[in-house]
């Protein structure tokens, strides 16, 4: 009798608290790994400026992908309305970034100083990824995602601000680091409020 009431008390036990789900079977992690797939499939040779603006595109569309699945699929009013500013900031800028590649005439050469800092800053956001525990919540994985995934665009602002040369994209990428700061703590201060653990 002892040993059932055990028994039924560690059941009981693992039933509460986080419940996790295989990176490989959720929806927020696999746009997280087509973004990846696609940055690292851009050729790098071009000056910073360019390569900065080309591949902060990509990196937005991840962004707004994930933002799209949780304005769909999630439950947090708050959480959603931090995903529709994402959205909205982020396709903002796409535009400006597309306007900027459409006008400017490169005029530095290769930086490889700059191109070995975005590779690690890009390798870092994947490993960081592919660390957070996801629960298949559609509103603790965007929010346990967006964090990376602004710390590796605000990595790259920084590199983009030291390397280029261009005062439009130094000006954009300082707007970046601004407000992705800002979204970092939005996103930290949820995830402590509703932590499961």
């Amino acid at each position: 009798m002892l040993l059932t009431a055990s028994l039924f008390l560690a059941s009981c036990e693992q039933e509460e608290g986080l419940e996790t789900q295989p990176h490989d079977q959720n929806k927020m992690m696999t746009i997280m790994h087509q973004m990846m797939t696609q940055m690292e499939a851009m050729p790098m040779n071009s000056e910073p400026d360019i390569d900065f603006a080309k591949m902060m595109v990509m990196h937005h569309q991840g962004a707004i992908n994930m933002a799209q699945e949780e304005i769909a699929n999630g439950k947090d009013a708050e959480m959603i309305a931090i995903a529709q500013k994402i959205k909205s900031e982020q396709e903002k800028e796409i535009q400006e970034f597309n306007t900027f590649l459409a006008s400017y005439q490169a005029d530095q050469p290769m930086n490889m100083a700059f191109h070995m800092e975005v590779m690690e800053s890009m390798e870092k956001m994947g490993r960081e990824s592919d660390l957070r525990v996801i629960t298949g919540d559609t509103d603790q994985d965007f929010a346990q995602l967006m964090i990376p995934h602004h710390q590796a665009a605000m990595e790259n602002a920084k590199s983009v601000i030291e390397h280029g040369n261009s005062p439009v994209i130094k000006t954009m990428a300082q707007k970046i680091i601004d407000s992705q700061m800002m979204d970092i703590k939005e996103l930290q201060e949820w995830l402590l409020e509703h932590k499961e653990y």
